[in-house]
């Protein structure tokens, strides 16, 4: 019997999802709305071809509104899904708290073929509770065609002050170019991912040693300033609505002099069949102010499989399938080796048919590479994570601070009392659970 995939959006979200996740042979998978998801929902025939009987429902959705979705059904127990697209935020706590299954696959999976970076960051406790689909750091992607007429260059390793000129270079509103283009959208997983890499590289840090919030320090009013400032002169209209996919189709129309943002995103605005701008689009590490621990991010959307679920054996067949290198070379054989999800296998930067498609590969491997979460701050902190803090009140603090922020760059509020909002929000959030 024919198999059929169902892309579920809006209203219908929860009805369906909650009848699907029920019925034996039916996996309903929750994800983002990112090009590697759509080409996975894409070739979900091929698994089932191979695995009849089984039936993929999908449930795409934004990156806040699936954060929102995913924590509410995995706390409250609630069944909707069979498998969810998580993070390295969530991995390590949801799965040390017994709520995600530990995966085990067979020896073909190959599990010591992962990177080292994106297994440990999805690890509790020696078990691996999600499997990475794609794994990426952040860096600066640019259009070296309008460096060179302004008779600029971009080193790899290039200081904020550098870049503001190379924006200021690059920015031509009359013909609607713009120098810079950045995260604006609020979310502790959106804006905030993006400004707390470039607030760390200014020397802040989300808490001191005694866990007491330091969102009024010097250094992230240095940080946020300059952010507000750089978006304001060379930005484009509406910054602190926009996202990934929004910033995404900016740069693909050639509205963008540079991007940072997940190295991802290189697979994309390198695809000529996406990109206007393609052939002429270069790459370098995160920009750095006083110091490059923490400068870029470290992430992996991942594939779990929640331990609610009356599909697990189902669902991990299903994660098994979509993480393992066999998939990466079905995208590379029918999708195109530069569209194939990166940064979660050593054997995808040996392939050499990826090597050749993909001019981005050398600085993408290096940005992951020199992520430490361990090490992401100048001075000292109790916290793991690089563009967040491992612990679970992170998730509002980071959802409050991104409003403010977001407010600041709309100009709704000034910096300093958005910053000194977010404190109190902090502050608030701490005491609450109990830290100091």
């Amino acid at each position: 019997m024919k198999k059929n995939i169902k892309i579920l959006a809006g209203s219908a979200i929860l009805a369906v999802a909650s009848s699907a996740a029920v019925q034996a042979g039916e996996l309903t998978v929750a994800t983002v709305n990112n090009g590697h998801m759509i080409t996975m929902q894409s070739l979900t025939g091929h698994f089932e071809k191979d695995n009849p009987g089984i039936k993929v429902n999908w449930v795409t959705l934004d990156e806040g509104t699936l954060r929102q979705r995913v924590t509410t059904d995995i706390a409250t127990k609630g069944g909707q899904f069979d498998v969810m697209t998580i993070g390295m935020y969530e991995a390590p706590m949801w799965g040390a708290k017994g709520w995600l299954h530990s995966l085990e696959f067979g020896s073909s999976y190959d599990v010591d073929d992962l990177l080292p970076a994106m297994r440990n960051g999805l690890s509790a406790n020696g078990n691996l509770y999600a499997a990475p689909f794609y794994g990426e750091s952040s860096m600066i992607m640019y259009r070296k065609d309008l460096l060179d007429a302004a008779g600029m260059s971009m080193p790899d390793n290039p200081t904020w002050g550098h870049v503001q000129d190379a924006a200021a270079a690059m920015t031509d509103k009359a013909n609607g170019v713009y120098g810079i283009c950045l995260r604006g959208k609020p979310g502790w997983g959106d804006n905030m991912a993006f400004l707390t890499t470039m607030a760390n590289s200014f020397g802040a840090r989300w808490f001191d040693e005694e866990w007491k919030p330091q969102l009024d320090s010097p250094a992230w009013n240095h940080a946020v300033n300059f952010y507000v400032d750089l978006l304001t002169h060379y930005g484009p209209p509406g910054s602190s609505g926009n996202s990934f996919n929004e910033i995404l189709a900016l740069i693909n129309e050639g509205k963008c002099g540079m991007w940072i943002d997940a190295t991802i995103a290189a697979s994309f605005v390198s695809d000529p069949s996406q990109s206007k701008v393609a052939d002429v689009i270069a790459y370098a590490q995160s920009p750095v102010a006083v110091t490059h621990r923490g400068a870029n991010w470290l992430w992996a959307w991942a594939l779990a499989v929640p331990a609610g679920t009356q599909q697990s054996d189902d669902a991990l067949k299903f994660v098994e399938w979509a993480t393992s290198k066999e998939y990466i070379n079905l995208v590379g054989e029918e999708k195109g080796w530069g569209s194939v999800p990166t940064g979660t296998r050593s054997s995808t930067y040996q392939n050499m048919k990826f090597l050749a498609a993909a001019n981005f590969a050398e600085a993408e491997m290096k940005a992951i590479l020199s992520a430490d979460p361990s090490n992401s701050t100048q001075e000292p902190t109790p916290y793991q994570g690089v563009q967040f803090a491992s612990i679970p009140e992170f998730q509002a603090i980071g959802t409050a601070v991104g409003q403010q922020m977001s407010a600041a760059l709309a100009g709704t509020i000034s910096v300093e009392d958005a910053l000194a909002a977010s404190q109190k929000a902090a502050e608030r959030e701490m005491i609450k659970a109990g830290y100091y």
